[in-house]
């Protein structure tokens, strides 16, 4: 693995760490060059309430690795938590850094209704 992959993944795993501990429930986003993916994970990460990505039919009509389309990621995973009964979680951006598309989710998913 390259080095920057591996300072990545070593903030994910220190982040998640610090989730686990408190016991909530977590929203994690993954970002790839083309796509962009959000699940909010049970507070034992052992099962899935939610999940939203630009590989959904409806979503890819329009460009899929931009801030516009994270933004439509952001509020369909915060309607789809709502529909799960969940409205706190935990933000876990898997080491990834917080701008661009990965802050466009995080604004998008607050103002659908989510508290973090």
């Amino acid at each position: 693995m390259n080095e920057k992959k591996t300072a990545r993944l070593r903030r994910a795993r220190k982040t998640r760490m610090r989730i686990r501990e408190k016991g909530t429930v977590r929203l994690c986003v993954n970002r790839t060059p083309r796509h962009i993916y959000a699940q909010i994970l049970s507070s034992s990460g052992a099962e899935v309430l939610a999940t939203a990505s630009t590989v959904e039919a409806d979503l890819r009509t329009t460009a899929t690795g931009n801030v516009e389309a994270a933004t439509k990621v952001g509020q369909l995973i915060a309607e789809r938590a709502k529909a799960a009964g969940v409205t706190k979680v935990a933000f876990d951006r898997s080491g990834f850094q917080y701008h661009g598309r990965v802050k466009a989710l995080a604004d998008a998913a607050r103002e659908g209704g989510l508290e973090f």
